[in-house]
């Protein structure tokens, strides 16, 4: 049932009635395969194959911007992280393991109840809400150390406020890592055509290649949001050896790091 001010999506996640970056039909395309999240072989097995590159560009980076040692067993404690977008908390659970308070957010409720259930038999106090940046923006929520957004930007309605509310909810002196596709002939082949209609990777219509986002359109939206990018990476993927790596190539995949002065 709506609440008074709010508008509620069809699977259940509520949007304020003010403006918004949730595209329904994104929603509803993740819910749909929603209880696939932690199968290494189903929908979202290239998730399940480029996470460790991106976990260790996530560790490396706060361990650098918070001075921690990354071989330690919890670099993170102590720490607070925002995971936007969270899906079935691939991201979330392994930086609860790194000693991170985290706090994953998904506008899917079909998405925290997989990400829920997964956690519970690990006991893993993961704080999981089926909401929207928008509204933890506007719960004056106390700003967090590290914010993540990987794989989000592509799917929402509105870029440029999406981002400015994401990095609201930044410490200042913290950090954001944004992970998103480059809007290339490239990445419409590999990343759209390729991986969904010939490798199969990922189910058609997953990504809308007019979504994508250049690196300059996101480095600018940082910064009139009150960021100074700091790192920029390519993630880049290798057939012949079926693996992927950090590198300077950001033509299809890449990562930006932004902090709060």
């Amino acid at each position: 049932m709506a609440q008074s001010g709010l508008t509620t999506t069809q699977d259940g996640a509520t949007s304020r009635s003010g403006a918004t970056t949730i595209d329904p039909e994104e929603v509803r395309k993740f819910s749909a395969i929603a209880d696939e999240w932690w199968d290494p072989f189903g929908k979202f097995k290239p998730l399940h194959k480029f996470n460790p590159v991106r976990l260790a560009y996530i560790r490396d980076g706060a361990c650098a911007h918070f001075g921690r040692d990354r071989r330690a067993k919890s670099p993170l404690e102590g720490l607070s992280l925002l995971d936007i977008g969270c899906g079935g908390g691939l991201v979330a659970e392994p930086m609860r393991r790194l000693g991170a308070a985290v706090t994953a957010i998904d506008a899917s409720e079909r998405n925290i109840k997989t990400a829920m259930a997964h956690a519970a038999p690990s006991n893993l106090e993961i704080d999981y809400r089926a909401t929207t940046v928008e509204n933890l923006a506007e719960e004056n929520t106390a700003p967090f150390d590290i914010v993540l957004n990987l794989e989000v930007v592509e799917h929402v309605a509105d870029v440029e406020l999406f981002l400015k509310t994401s990095a609201g909810l930044v410490k200042p002196g913290g950090m954001m890592v944004m992970a998103t596709l480059n809007r290339t002939l490239k990445a419409l082949a590999l990343a759209k055509i390729g991986a969904e209609y010939v490798l199969r990777w990922l189910p058609p219509g997953t990504h809308d290649p007019r979504k994508f986002v250049k690196p300059e359109e996101a480095k600018s939206a940082l910064t009139r949001a009150g960021l100074t990018v700091t790192a920029e990476a390519g993630v880049t993927y290798n057939p012949l050896m079926d693996i992927w790596r950090i590198g300077d190539d950001v033509s299809v995949n890449y990562m930006l790091t932004a902090v709060k002065g």
